[in-house]
């Protein structure tokens, strides 16, 4: 039986219908319509669903809705503000971080986590707080390059 449950995504109050059995991925794609976040592997190793909880980057394939019920939940669809890009997704673009796109949602909100709590990461916590999130084309090297320019970018 599905029940209403309270959530906050991206910043807006919604109820949404959710079996016990649904993931987080599930909900945000199939109830809420928010289909940035990818399912790529469905089992937390890849990060293309990462989506983050109480400004946490978690993995949304393997997390049960109900988990998130009354949390704050930011998706890549709630990143830009007033039709202008985010600091990280501009940097992604500017340095040419992305190349066919999949995984680039999961990057940006791990980033933009690791940028919260860090505003001045080394390359080295770059690329540990990315190592969740899984890149077939780029070689990593232009996404951590991207996250430096973003971290220099504070206010921007």
């Amino acid at each position: 039986m599905k029940a209403l449950r309270p959530f906050t995504i991206n910043g807006e109050e919604i109820e949404l219908a959710l079996d016990t059995r649904d993931t987080l991925l599930e909900l945000l794609r199939d109830r809420a319509g928010l289909t940035g976040s990818k399912e790529g592997c469905g089992n937390g190793n890849c990060g293309a669903c990462t989506v983050l909880v109480d400004g946490a980057p978690v993995n949304a394939c393997i997390m049960l809705a109900v988990e998130a019920v009354g949390r704050k939940i930011v998706t890549i669809e709630g990143v830009a503000a007033n039709g202008k890009l985010d600091r990280v997704q501009q940097a992604l673009i500017d340095l040419g971080g992305t190349q066919c796109g999949y995984c680039t949602p999961g990057v940006v909100l791990s980033a933009t986590a690791l940028l919260e709590r860090n505003p001045n990461p080394t390359e080295i916590e770059i690329r540990h707080a990315l190592a969740g999130n899984l890149c077939r084309c780029t070689g990593y090297d232009k996404i951590v390059e991207a996250v430096v320019a973003a971290a220099a970018r504070v206010g921007a």
